[in-house]
């Protein structure tokens, strides 16, 4: 029996006269992740998206792949009748939903009936479709209220569809539908989380890493691709850029007070973190701070680190306890990556006893002492390699 894939989208269908670029942008996105698995055909038609492979294709993993797409808010796996008579449709159903039906207790049948055409109105394919399943499936009964199996029958212009699982989507919107954002990526639990929030909300995601050798290894820097890896399973590919920092920090450690080592090492990365967002076009940085989860993510300790931007600052997670971080870390598979022990430059020469209260100007005169644009110049000019994070196939 053939199957396809129906996709329902979300908030898609509240924007109007500019559906269609979002509808087109989400089609783009589903064919790249399905593209390792084969050749599909699809189509959209009444608020539907309709997969069809073209050859052998392994539909389970191809649902879990389309899970990940950002813009699908359920997706259904669906046997095809093309002969639309009820003769055709009840023999499909009864074949089709036998593993679905077989250990139920309970189920409702609901129609859709695109196709005027059709000689049975809705109520009436539901009944007679109901009555039919009722006599082969003993002993389901029906229940309206809160069936354990919703089986749906939908009649369309090119064929009719027999669903009983809907599988949920992650929402949101299509990947890059809203500009795109530089992420901060570090090797800890919160930026990756910060990513897929933004992702999910349609920005495309391009990230920038820190390293420090050789107080960071190259193990490090792996950890931080892989993390880009998985979210780009989610926001699609990653224009990823590592940053040569090891300089600046020694500056930092060997002219500055201890107190405001951190401080002022953030202020270097949002300054830096602003010239290559430009660079890629991205509207805004993405950060995985969360108010008071450090010295450094204090209202004041952010208000210094603010000022030396140019873009907007967006931080997702700004409000969430680090168990809700963690739990959507686990969600997305990053968790168990970014707790593996390896160094992170953020904890490279951390002071013993951090400021939790600056102020702007006692932040500017610690930094006084440095070539703040020397420094930032020769980075950009000897330090900056770039490269793109695929998801892993």
């Amino acid at each position: 029996m053939r199957e396809i894939i129906l996709i329902k989208n979300g908030e898609i269908a509240l924007k109007g006269q500019n559906r269609a670029t979002f509808e087109d942008m989400l089609i783009r996105n589903i064919r790249r992740r399905l593209k390792p698995l084969g050749e599909v055909g699809i189509r959209k038609a009444q608020s539907t998206i309709y997969i069809e492979p073209k050859g052998q294709m392994d539909l389970d993993e191809a649902v879990e792949r389309l899970q990940k797409v950002f813009g699908i808010a359920m997706l259904e796996r669906a046997a095809v009748v093309e002969e639309k008579d009820m003769g055709s449709i009840k023999a499909a159903a009864e074949e089709y939903l036998r593993e679905v039906l077989g250990p139920a207790r309970t189920f409702k049948v609901e129609a859709k009936r695109a196709d005027k055409d059709f000689p049975l109105k809705s109520p009436e394919i539901s009944r007679e479709m109901g009555g039919f399943l009722l006599s082969k499936f003993q002993p389901l009964r029906v229940d309206v209220h809160a069936p354990e199996v919703t089986v749906t029958v939908e009649i369309r212009d090119f064929g009719a569809y027999i669903h009983a699982k809907r599988i949920p989507g992650a929402g949101g919107m299509p990947a890059g539908s809203s500009g795109r954002g530089l992420l901060l990526l570090s090797g800890g639990i919160d930026s990756p989380v910060a990513g897929y929030m933004l992702a999910k909300r349609g920005v495309g995601i391009h990230a920038i890493h820190f390293a420090a050798p050789p107080y960071t290894s190259e193990r490090a820097r792996d950890k931080v691709v892989e993390l880009a890896a998985k979210v780009a399973e989610y926001a699609g590919p990653v224009s990823m850029c590592v940053v040569q920092f090891t300089k600046i920090q020694e500056e930092i450690r060997d002219k500055c007070p201890e107190e405001f080592f951190t401080l002022i090492m953030r202020r270097f990365m949002m300054r830096i973190a602003c010239r290559v967002a430009r660079h890629n076009h991205c509207d805004a940085l993405i950060t995985g701070e969360s108010v008071g989860q450090v010295a450094s993510q204090t209202m004041m300790a952010l208000q210094c680190t603010d000022a030396v931007c140019d873009l907007p600052v967006f931080r997702p997670v700004i409000g969430m306890d680090k168990s809700e971080i963690i739990e959507l870390a686990r969600k997305i598979d990053t968790f168990e990556t970014s707790i593996l022990p390896y160094e992170d430059c953020c904890t490279v020469f951390t002071p013993r006893h951090p400021k939790t209260r600056p102020h702007l100007d006692q932040v500017e005169a610690a930094e006084g002492k440095l070539d703040v644009q020397g420094l930032i110049d020769e980075v950009m000019e000897e330090g900056l390699e770039f490269f793109k994070v695929a998801a892993e196939e």
